[in-house]
């Protein structure tokens, strides 16, 4: 045993963390063995008109990235297991309803029920992650808990698409089989230990009656502002999916696309998290951005569907280079008592900020699918070199509220 292992395992690598990443395994595993069949489901099972599709997972969505803001908060007030338990267990009522829905208004109930319990787990498990976590592993952290996570989205759609087959085209038994690993997720998170928490911090913090953006440093809310901005052109998956579609991929080769951007970004998200522990956080998020702009703009020029097993997994990057280095970016800049409202205002405004790139790129969508993905990628590479060139005012970390500025930042 040395400073860096305890037993076979890293240090930083701690039993939460490894507990955590078997959970969102799983629950990804569940949620994304769903997803690239319930368009069908809708419309050709249930009869609900196209519109309907992008109105429930807008609904959806909508209800996740408010509750994350206003569950942020609560997780630094209370424990923070319970409230982790409680959104993996939402999650699953959501999917059980959406097997059992006769009618799409219940598919709609069930994905916001769904992203309920998405919204009220994130921002808690996240900043749980981060206790007692070594500031200089942050992103080896995040990265890690992103790898496992987007691995499930790897084996999801694959299983998804093997038993699709296996049971003869038929989509409602594969609902169902989707609730179990789901329920396995929510068993799991029993095996989480969480101290709780001192009445020192518990009796400061009750005394706060600011809203949860003022509780934040004035650097920390400059850095969610401009990931906000950004996200304003971050249109959601399902477009990149239908342009694939429109190259003259079939539903099977749409599924395999996806299933290659998954892979990558499961594969890439800890070298990722690893570098921008070393490098100064900006400039991997800034190399995530270009392969945002490779993908977007690949697949609005792009004019045989060969390109898209090409550019669909070095879109992988921009997600592996984004998503865990975000958190940890925004971890090394809050307080230690407002980590779980840090991150329920950053994902939940970035994620307000899809839905509004989903509603004008869908607007552009009805005329050219090519504009707005031509839009958006010139935009994040501008903002790519921006962000490469001034990024270091915003990664450096301040001592705050008696934290320790992490190390290197």
């Amino acid at each position: 045993m040395t400073a860096e292992r305890t037993g076979r395992w890293p240090v930083w690598l701690t039993p939460n963390l490894r507990v955590l990443c078997a959970v969102s395994f799983l629950a990804d595993t569940a949620s994304e063995l769903v997803y690239p069949v319930l368009p069908i489901f809708l419309t050709t099972v249930l009869g609900a008109p196209a519109a309907v599709v992008g109105g429930v997972e807008g609904a959806a969505e909508a209800t996740a990235a408010l509750t994350k803001i206003v569950v942020g908060r609560l997780g630094d007030r209370r424990r923070k297991r319970p409230l982790i338990a409680v959104g993996y267990a939402l999650a699953a009522l959501g999917k059980i309803i959406v097997a059992a829905a006769m009618i799409w208004p219940l598919v709609l109930a069930g994905r916001c029920v769904d992203r309920l319990g998405k919204g009220v787990r994130n921002a808690p498990r996240d900043a749980l992650l981060m206790v007692g976590a070594d500031p200089t592993r942050r992103g080896r952290i995040f990265g890690i808990h992103r790898a496992a996570d987007t691995a499930g989205a790897v084996v999801g759609p694959a299983l998804g698409l093997g038993l699709y087959e296996l049971l003869g085209h038929h989509i409602r038994p594969l609902l169902m089989i989707a609730v179990v690993p789901a329920f396995a997720a929510v068993a799991l998170v029993a095996a989480v230990r969480e101290k709780p928490p001192t009445v020192t911090t518990f009796a400061a913090d009750s005394a706060v009656v600011d809203t949860p953006g003022r509780l934040l440093p004035a650097r920390l809310r400059t850095v969610i502002t401009v990931l906000t901005v950004f996200s304003l052109v971050n249109f959601p998956d399902s477009l990149l999916l239908l342009r694939a579609h429109q190259l003259g991929l079939s539903v099977a080769g749409v599924i395999v696309g996806y299933i290659a951007y998954n892979a990558a970004y499961a594969l890439l998200s800890y070298p990722a998290g690893a570098v921008s522990d070393s490098l100064p956080r900006h400039f991997v998020f800034a190399g995530g951005l270009v392969c945002f702009a490779v993908g977007y703009l690949g697949l609005g020029l792009a004019h045989s569907p060969a390109w898209v097993f090409v550019v669909l997994p070095v879109y992988g990057g921009f997600a592996a280079a984004t998503d865990g280095v975000g958190k940890a970016w925004i971890a090394d800049l809050a307080p230690a008592a407002h980590q779980s409202t840090a991150q329920g205002v950053y994902q939940g405004l970035t994620g307000a900020a899809v839905l509004v790139a989903g509603l004008w790129a869908g607007l552009f969508w009805q005329t050219d699918g090519r504009t707005p993905l031509l839009i958006s990628g010139s935009v994040a590479l501008v903002l790519a070199v921006v962000l490469a060139l001034t990024g270091s005012r915003l990664s450096r970390a301040g001592v705050a509220h008696g934290d320790v500025a992490p190390v290197g930042r």
